[in-house]
């Protein structure tokens, strides 16, 4: 156990900071998977929309330091090329 008062603050704001993070990166791998499911479907109509959503997040994670932002650019270059195809093979 932690003795002195910033030791415990430190444990205390980790803690926090980990706990946002995760949600932060599950969302964002939501929002990803959304994209994918309404491919599966064949909604053409909705993946612009699932796009431009999953782009922002990813881009915001990115700018709030939970991931790097060659972490995201890759992301989101990946799903663009999926959307890409997908728009053009239909």
């Amino acid at each position: 156990m932690r003795k002195n008062k910033s030791a415990v603050k430190r444990a205390r704001q980790s803690e926090e900071k980990r706990l946002r993070n995760s949600h932060v990166k599950s969302t964002m791998k939501t929002y990803m998977k959304k994209i994918i499911t309404v491919m599966e479907n064949k909604d053409g109509e909705h993946v612009d929309e699932a796009f431009k959503k999953a782009v922002s997040f990813i881009n915001r994670a990115a700018s709030k330091g939970v991931i790097h932002s060659n972490n995201a650019s890759r992301k989101v270059a990946r799903l663009s090329k999926k959307v890409h195809t997908f728009l053009h093979k239909a």
